[in-house]
């Protein structure tokens, strides 16, 4: 019976002591927070942990009363994935390698040739002064940007994991370059060595 309930209904159920409401929740709602969240992190492992996470921070939510319920759950949840997904890279800080784009490569010009240890050590200052620097663009383009040149996302990857068109990805991701772009010239970064 309770399985024919609507989220908003399994919620005041939960809220009220019944856990068996929260169980329909998670089982109508795992699949796609388990797949938002390996589109982010691309490890199996990790998905499964940040999930975990996630439902933990759910359950606090709702047993705390801080879920204002509008009949937005599945957005919601999704939204709490994905910042846990953000958060555990800012945690370790780890970027996957980067790949080179057809359509953007900040790095590519990056390339010396012959490399020297004095070259591969001021390269490798500029790999990080520009990933610093993508840490001060807007959080949506920050997400675009590191999607697609670190996790070689389409951009309809992208939009499925973000729940956003994909013209919304492809605009948040214009506007990261052009920041970045900007931040780089403002910073001073020369993004040649010589």
């Amino acid at each position: 019976m309770r399985a024919s309930f609507s989220d908003s209904e399994l919620i005041r159920s939960y809220r009220d002591g019944d856990d068996r409401a929260f169980e329909i929740l998670l089982s109508r709602h795992q699949d796609r927070v388990f797949s938002k969240l390996f589109f982010i992190v691309r490890n199996t492992d990790i998905a499964n942990d940040l999930f975990q996470d996630t439902f933990i921070k759910v359950v606090g939510l709702l047993k705390s009363g801080k879920y204002i319920e509008e009949g937005k759950f599945r957005p919601w949840i999704l939204r709490i994935a994905h910042n846990i997904a953000i958060d555990h890279f800012r945690r370790n800080k780890k970027m996957p390698l980067v790949r080179s784009r057809e359509d953007f490569d900040i790095f590519s010009i990056l390339d010396t040739g012959e490399s020297h240890i004095e070259d591969k050590l001021v390269k490798d200052q500029i790999h990080e002064d520009v990933r610093k620097l993508i840490d001060h663009l807007p959080l949506e383009q920050q997400e675009v940007l590191r999607m697609r040149i670190f996790q070689d996302l389409s951009f309809k990857e992208i939009a499925e994991s973000t729940d956003v068109s994909i013209n919304t990805a492809l605009g948040r991701m214009r506007y990261a370059v052009i920041n970045l772009k900007k931040l780089v010239v403002e910073n001073g970064i020369q993004l040649t060595p010589y």
